[in-house]
């Protein structure tokens, strides 16, 4: 993306900023007036002296100093405001923009954190952004600086001699036109920093979150030959980019002693001529060395912009990620929900691969029904029930709650009635209490505790040495599976939804927490709507009507009984599941 784009998009987060950003401009402009009076009260001093040593008195003298000092206490104040304010300015827009990038990555579907490695986006809301408060300070600053005093300094050099002036700016754009190659080399060097960065976190976090399965394989030196894979790759990225610094800096360098060079030799000479005076000489260095600062500042600062640039163009990379699950203009809220759920031809295909997994699915569950969904590994169970919250879109066909399409309901609202238990419970890093309390924000400490007593948690957590107060770890990892599960229950028995999804809620568990998170299960079950898929099939045994799904749509259907009898698909899959457990 073009920096005139990029920044076409990141001048809105000034908006608000934009009295403080006014002030801090004018601050720039006033260290910027101290900084150029300076040259001309010495070339004051020095004509003066030149002229008549008589005409510099104490009272002149102290005038002038008076005067400088009085601009340098200006200049102190203006610099302490640009410092303090301006960086705080940068601040509060770097927090602007991972806010918003935050609150888009709540709204994006499963299909993007399923492309989309962890580290990568961390990388993104958090070390680009970092840079981007520099950016947001510096960029208007040192551009307005470098603006002003170029002009300035033209007018006043100018006045003093025009060739010396002339020949110096000529240099000014071929010193910035040979600079350009290694700024671009920089920028692409950066992003690539940048991009490995991700990788190099996801990598990271992957192996160190999966360190008992590191272990028990005895497979250190593995996970560290690819990290130290990744580390040298980095390293050599990182090379690359100091090399173009390194080019970059010695260009302006090689510039910077040519126009020196010319200026003592050609200055040099035009004073011998007598058409130059000392102090239009000395005046006229120290105008050249404040204005070639400037653009080795400007030069200098380039880093911080490729940096700044590079934050602001992965931040819109996330923002402009389309989120294709959301509300219609015309959404309603979903209230005093009955429960009854239809599928009419439901046809899904993931957008990311086009692997077609639901073929016309057509499907009827009545309000306070339990229904059982099984079948082979692959054939799409867990994805027909995630289509009822939402988190993908069905490809065609329509999914109706209490008659009318889900999609005519408020994302949020359509959530808010549908719980769900998973095989996989992830609990946040805090306490037992936070983590129920999870399911409703406002409940309680009754009603956080009735919930557990549902679940069958409440005396696993009075044991506790902290009880609900009790750290439960990085996801939950100083619990056993049976306690999270139980947590997890304990969490939608909170909610109180209409809708309940139980996907192999008890497929990782020993017989005995089976059993009681079993009960548990049949418990939230009464009074709502259920759909359960199953590993185990005698845990499902007496449910009202059991579904058998497969590449081609729902195979069979009926009780167990009734499926037992006809000896097909499901009698197969039970009877093998017998086996299993011998």
């Amino acid at each position: 993306m073009k920096n005139k784009e990029l920044l076409k998009r990141f001048l809105p987060y000034f908006k608000k900023y934009r009295k403080i950003l006014f002030i801090d401009l004018f601050c720039a402009v006033l260290t910027t007036v101290c900084e150029l009076v300076f040259p001309l009260l010495l070339r004051s001093i020095t004509n003066t002296a030149a002229q008549d040593i008589l005409l510099l008195t104490n009272e002149y003298i102290l005038k002038v100093a008076g005067l400088y000092f009085a601009l340098r206490v200006v200049e102190i104040v203006a610099q302490f405001y640009m410092t303090k304010v301006g960086h705080i300015m940068g601040a509060y827009i770097e927090k602007d923009m991972r806010s918003d990038a935050f609150a888009h990555l709540q709204h994006l579907s499963d299909s993007y954190y399923n492309n989309t490695k962890v580290g990568q986006i961390m990388a993104r809301i958090t070390h680009d952004l970092f840079d981007v408060t520099e950016f947001a300070h510096h960029c208007p600053e040192e551009f307005l600086i470098a603006t002003f005093k170029i002009i300035i300094s033209f007018a006043i050099l100018i006045k003093i001699n025009v060739l010396l002036t002339v020949l110096m700016f000529i240099m000014i754009p071929i010193m910035i036109y040979a600079s350009s190659s290694y700024n671009r080399k920089m920028r692409r060097a950066f992003k690539e920093q940048r991009d490995h960065i991700g990788d190099l976190n996801s990598g990271l976090e992957d192996s160190l979150l999966g360190s008992k399965v590191v272990k028990s394989f005895a497979n250190e030196d593995i996970e560290v030959e690819k990290f130290e894979k990744d580390n040298d790759k980095f390293l050599e990225i990182k090379k690359k980019r100091y090399t173009y610094m390194a080019g970059f800096g010695t260009v302006n360098r090689i510039f910077d002693a040519i126009m020196y060079t010319m200026i003592i030799t050609l200055g040099g000479f035009l004073m011998q001529a007598g058409k130059i005076s000392a102090g239009d000489m000395i005046a006229y260095v120290l105008f050249a060395t404040s204005l070639l600062t400037t653009i080795k500042r400007i030069v200098d600062f380039m880093e911080n912009f490729n940096a700044g640039m590079t934050g602001i163009e992965r931040f819109i990379e996330i923002m402009d990620t389309d989120v294709d699950i959301f509300d219609k203009e015309d959404a309603i809220e979903l209230k005093d929900v009955k429960g009854k759920i239809e599928f009419k031809d439901v046809s899904f295909t993931y957008p990311d691969d086009k692997n077609k997994v639901l073929s016309n699915v057509n499907l009827v569950v009545n309000e306070g029904d339990s229904i059982a969904i099984v079948g082979p590994s692959g054939s799409g169970k867990t994805t027909l029930v995630n289509l009822i919250p939402r988190f993908y879109d069905v490809t065609s066909g329509e999914i109706l709650i209490d008659g009318r399409n889900i999609k005519d309901f408020t994302l949020k609202s359509l959530r808010q009635n549908i719980g769900s238990v998973q095989q996989e419970v992830y609990l946040f890093s805090g306490t037992i209490l936070e983590n129920i309390k999870y399911g409703k924000i406002d409940a309680s400490k009754d009603e956080i505790i009735e919930a557990a007593k549902l679940a069958g948690a409440y005396d696993f957590i009075m044991e506790l040495k902290d009880g609900f107060n009790t750290y439960v770890g990085e996801r939950g990892v100083k619990l056993s599976g049976g306690q999270k599960q139980r947590i997890a229950i304990a969490r939608v028995f909170l909610k109180n939804p209409k809708v309940l999804i139980l996907d192999e809620a008890t497929s990782a568990l020993d017989n005995t927490s089976e059993r009681l998170i079993q009960e548990s299960l049949e418990k939230l079950s009464v009074g709502r709507t259920t759909l359960t898929i199953a590993h185990r099939l005698s845990t499902i045994k007496n449910a009202k009507t059991i579904i058998v799904l497969t590449d081609d749509g729902i195979k069979e259907s009926g009780t167990h009984d009734e499926l037992m009898s006809k000896k097909g698909l499901y009698y197969e899959l039970y009877t093998g599941s017998l086996l299993d457990l011998k």
